[in-house]
């Protein structure tokens, strides 16, 4: 008997084809395998028996790290006989297709490069079918080395026997290489390369300096994480005041000791992802606290690449290299990660730059990740997740339910552009903040790459309603050179939508979207909105008190700006040392002349506005540090303050009485921390309200919560509880951030059912 059999899914640079390979020769199965860009394709030859046996096996006993979404079998007349079983050239068929993202180096490898009778002991490559890059180094599809940025490395003899030996681990593993063959480590602006280069960093980091590393999707800039000297230093180069740092741990051990870890944590902490986990910072923690200044959390991360590690344990002299060493992206304020040695060397200020001649091809920074009730909340999606696809069936639909080929662009903060096709959505890495002539130059070219990459041609291009955004510009100017069709999304319905794609939810739902700013239907500022919607329309039908918002985008930067918006009394400001005299009264003028000024609903505002009065953060240094102290001194209360808000009959949110409370508490001596924790409950308790409400009148049993104040995981969890009481079905967003990084798939599902002019 002849089989042919497709195999869909992350079936390419996981070590798929040398795993068909062994078990075809396990069951005594002739035939062949190969990549076809978009799927495995198999021509299987056999008995009966063994046949079945074998189609079981590629399921049951798939490589960790592949993902099959769907197997075809096809039983042909056997035309002719096959002699043995071939892994056989790849090539190049149109159809969806599935890419592998970078994965951390395995356990297998891990051991290798400690072992000093292996040939590959202390190589900073080391990598097999199971681990190594994937995304970053690949120009396109089907992925084999040629089509690799490893091309520029040939394999040495004996990595070439590995290569086509189907009983080595590296058997068909295109990244594969050795100290003979592979890239090089060197020092920029210096003569140390490979072991020499990685002493000399090691000795550099233990000595309190500063060093700029090279890794799978760009530079890191490091330092010892417990030197509060080093970590200054570092903060002033970067001119990064007091956003914390992401912290790379030596290993398990190392993290144990200093935060609480449940296992689940550490399931993913651990994964072949190697994200960044949010994780509780312990009573005895030694991190210097200037890492993470006034946040009781850590970004805790396990070294990801054979570099990583040989850093961490080098067999040289030094005996007592940090266990814990600061890792943060290299780059710029507001320009995305650095990935090559002309702008490291422009760009990144240190002791030195450790670097090597392995060419990225698509940057990808960290994935960030915290934790809700033990489950994962993405705060940032990039390396080893990103472009793994969502999938998007709609389980109420009655017919096939196929994306039109779409380019989303996604949003002005914490961008990421997605594409879409069949039931596939593709979000990109992290590409970061729309703002610098740079990042707008990386976001076309990154596009560019992938749209190659997925072989998706738009036949749409979403973007943002607001008007002045770059990305609304960018987005226009690319629907014009594809000459197609460019549409514009709400804001926060496409949050909602988003969080619905995520769960592959069909149907309406009360949608909640609580975040900064986005551009109103009405020409206002959302930020705090209910809807009732589903993927083909939406309709606001509540949202939190109005206020006016004064001062422009340095309201979302001066949260004294928004309190003062929010009080009664404009005396109170200066009782509560809200900011200087001359601040308060250019404020004040505004607000009384309606200069820059507007109407607003920003659920991230009046966060900034409650953190303001409390005394916890009156100016933020970066994007969202009001909210996050706000939420971190809540997290210190034991104490329940009782309160007595009602949403009113015309779904309005009382928060501007919950704000005059809070505020009338604190003048009469309340403790910081019980009114902060009491914000919190009081406003899950007014939105849980509202949705109860709206789900009475619409028998809708179904709230999607999405938005960048769902990334506050104290309000999440209350608002979570709080709905599931009423007897209300959740989504919220697990492995797609709430915030706008994933704007970008809400606005690639809102686009299918967009009726899109004839072109002629």
């Amino acid at each position: 008997m002849l089989f042919n059999i497709k195999v869909f899914g992350i079936v390419q640079g996981v070590g798929f084809r040398p795993f068909i390979s062994r078990i075809a020769d396990a069951f005594f199965i002739f035939g062949s395998v190969a990549n076809k860009g978009s799927y495995v394709e198999i021509f299987a030859q056999g008995t009966a028996e063994n046949l079945e046996k074998f189609v079981r096996a590629i399921t049951e006993k798939a490589p960790p790290r592949s993902a099959i979404l769907k197997i075809d079998v096809t039983e042909l007349a056997a035309a002719k006989s096959f002699t043995d079983f071939k892994i056989i050239e790849s090539e190049r068929e149109a159809g969806d297709i599935f890419v592998s993202p970078d994965i951390a180096i395995c356990e297998n490898c891990a051991r290798e490069l400690f072992d000093k009778n292996n040939r590959r002991y202390l190589h900073p490559f080391i990598n097999c079918t199971a681990c190594g890059p994937r995304l970053t180094i690949l120009e396109n599809m089907p992925y084999d080395r040629e089509r690799t940025s490893m091309k520029d490395f040939p394999m040495c003899e004996s990595c070439t026997a590995e290569y086509f030996n189907p009983a080595s681990r590296r058997f068909d593993a295109q990244p594969v290489c050795c100290n003979n063959c592979g890239p090089t480590v060197y020092i920029l602006n210096s003569h140390e390369k490979n072991h020499a280069a990685i002493k000399k960093v090691r000795k550099i980091l233990a000595a309190g300096g500063i060093a700029a590393i090279k890794g799978i999707g760009g530079f890191h800039l490091a330092c010892d994480a417990k030197n509060f000297a080093a970590v200054q230093k570092l903060r002033e180069s970067k001119i990064r005041p007091s956003k914390p740092f992401a912290v790379m741990f030596k290993d398990i051990a190392a993290v144990k000791a200093e935060c609480i870890l449940t296992d689940n944590q550490k399931s993913f902490l651990d994964s072949p992802q190697k994200p960044i986990i949010l994780l509780q910072k312990k009573f005895n923690c030694t991190i210097a606290e200037n890492v993470a200044p006034a946040i009781n959390k850590i970004g805790a991360m396990l070294p990801y690449t054979p570099l990583h590690l040989l850093i961490f344990n080098f067999p040289d002299e030094i005996k007592n290299f940090p266990a814990a060493l600061v890792m943060t992206s290299g780059n710029p304020s507001g320009v995305p990660i650095t990935i090559d040695d002309e702008d490291a060397l422009k760009n990144l200020e240190c002791d030195v730059i450790i670097s090597n001649d392995r060419k990225i091809l698509l940057r990808a920074d960290d994935s960030v990740m915290d934790f809700i009730e033990d489950t994962p909340s993405m705060i940032r999606r990039s390396r080893g997740y990103a472009p793994l696809p969502i999938f998007y069936e709609n389980p109420l639909a009655l017919s096939p339910y196929p994306l039109t080929p779409t380019l989303a662009i996604g949003g002005e903060l914490k961008n990421t552009f997605c594409l879409a096709k069949n039931n596939l959505l593709y979000p990109s890495p992290y590409i970061g903040d729309v703002g610098d002539l740079r990042t707008v130059e990386i976001l076309k070219s990154s596009i560019s790459r992938m749209m190659d990459l997925l072989e998706i041609a738009p036949k749409v291009v979403a973007c943002d309603l607001h008007p002045r955004y770059q990305t609304s510009k960018i987005a226009a100017e690319i629907a014009e050179n594809l000459n197609v069709p460019l549409i514009k999304i709400q804001h926060h319905w496409a949050h909602v939508l988003s969080c619905i794609a995520e769960n592959n939810f069909g149907g309406e739902v009360i949608g909640v979207a609580f975040d900064g700013t986005g551009y109103g239907d009405d020409g206002t500022i959302w930020g705090g909105e209910i809807f009732i919607c589903d993927t083909k329309n939406y309709r606001r039908v509540g949202h939190i008190a109005k206020f006016v918002q004064a001062g422009g985008d340095k309201s979302a930067r001066e949260s004294w700006r928004s309190a003062v918006a929010m009080l009664k009394e404009f005396s109170l400001a200066k009782t509560l040392n809200l900011t200087e005299e001359k601040n308060l009264a250019t404020q004040i003028l505004m607000m009384e002349k309606n200069l820059n000024c507007v109407e607003s609903t920003s659920c991230g505002r009046l966060f900034d506005a409650v953190s303001a009065v409390l005394g916890i953060c009156k100016i933020s240094s970066y994007e969202g540090e009001s909210a996050m102290k706000l939420q971190c001194m809540a997290e210190t209360s034991t104490e329940n303050l009782s309160g007595n808000f009602e949403v009113d009959k015309n779904l309005i949110l009382p928060t501007d009485k919950l704000f005059t409370e809070i505020l009338s508490r604190r003048l009469n001596g309340g403790n910081v921390a019980d009114l902060a924790k009491f914000f919190h409950v009081q406003l899950a308790e007014l939105l849980a309200q509202a949705c109860e409400i709206i789900s009475l009148q619409t028998k809708i049993k179904t709230v999607a919560l999405s938005g960048g104040c769902f990334q506050n995981s104290l309000l999440t969890s209350l608002t979570l509880e709080k709905l599931k009481l009423r007897g209300l079905k959740v989504l919220r967003h697990k492995l797609i951030p709430p915030n706008d990084g994933g704007l970008c798939l809400g606005q690639a599902l809102a686009a299918k059912f967009v009726n899109l002019p004839k072109l002629t």
